[in-house]
């Protein structure tokens, strides 16, 4: 659901009301609720007031810690490395552990 389409469902209001009431055309506002469109920073405001309802700005944390993603990666590679397996032909690079050893990337 677009974020015009859910002020729309929470203000209950019909897309001719919420549009009358934002000074927009019906057709703009249902182009939004459809994906059809994007609207911008104004209009988006515009809309979200209209429905009652206050669009505000907050801080925002990175959803992943670096430093802990990297730990974990690294200890589920270790932990893949250790299981049990079918002997292969060796491959042509170095194992995860000696290419860290030697303080080169990982990729």
């Amino acid at each position: 659901m677009t974020l015009t389409g859910e002020i729309l469902a929470r203000s209950g209001l019909s897309q001719a009301e919420l549009a009358r009431r934002a000074g927009m055309p019906r057709s703009v506002v249902n182009a939004y609720v459809r994906g059809k469109r994007e609207p911008g920073a104004d209009a988006l405001a515009r809309l979200a007031a209209a429905g009652g309802f206050d669009l505000t700005l907050s801080p925002r944390r990175p959803p992943v810690d670096p430093e802990r993603a990297s730990r974990i990666l690294v200890q589920v590679l270790e932990l893949a490395e250790a299981l049990p397996y079918r002997p292969r032909p060796e491959l042509g690079y170095p194992h995860l552990r000696d290419r860290i050893a030697a303080g080169g990337s990982a990729r």
